[in-house]
């Protein structure tokens, strides 16, 4: 215990010595830290744990496609939404999902906020 004091009382003189170098360090290692917990929440959430559903292998995203129009994933238009719900009877359940951004207001400054709307479902 008396060696690991001593070092440790070595190390904080030597840093104090270089104030400059201990500063870089500890940025650094911060960042480091940062940057990893950063990398392991992101991979948690995506890969470690399940997703949300009760059958997250079973979610499938569908796309129209209008290649003449030059749109090779197009969001369906409202009716054919309506007409893929009414005559499903491949997929236990259907949801619609639409981007859109808009502007929320408070104490501050308006923020545009980018958004999704998305059906009850």
């Amino acid at each position: 215990m008396d060696a690991f004091l001593a070092d440790l009382r070595y190390g904080l003189r030597l840093l104090r010595k270089s104030p400059g170098f201990s500063a870089v360090a500890v940025l650094t290692l911060a960042l480091g830290i940062g940057a990893n917990t950063a990398i392991f929440s992101v991979i948690d959430a995506l890969l470690i744990r399940p997703l949300p559903y009760a059958n997250p292998d079973r979610v499938v995203m569908v796309w129209e496609d209008a290649w003449q129009a030059g749109f090779h994933r197009n969001t369906p238009a409202p009716g054919n939404y309506n007409d893929w719900l009414r005559l499903n009877r491949s997929f236990t359940g259907i949801a619609a999902a639409r981007g859109s951004t808009v502007n929320v207001t408070g104490d501050g400054a308006p923020e545009q906020i980018i958004g999704r709307g998305v059906t009850p479902n």
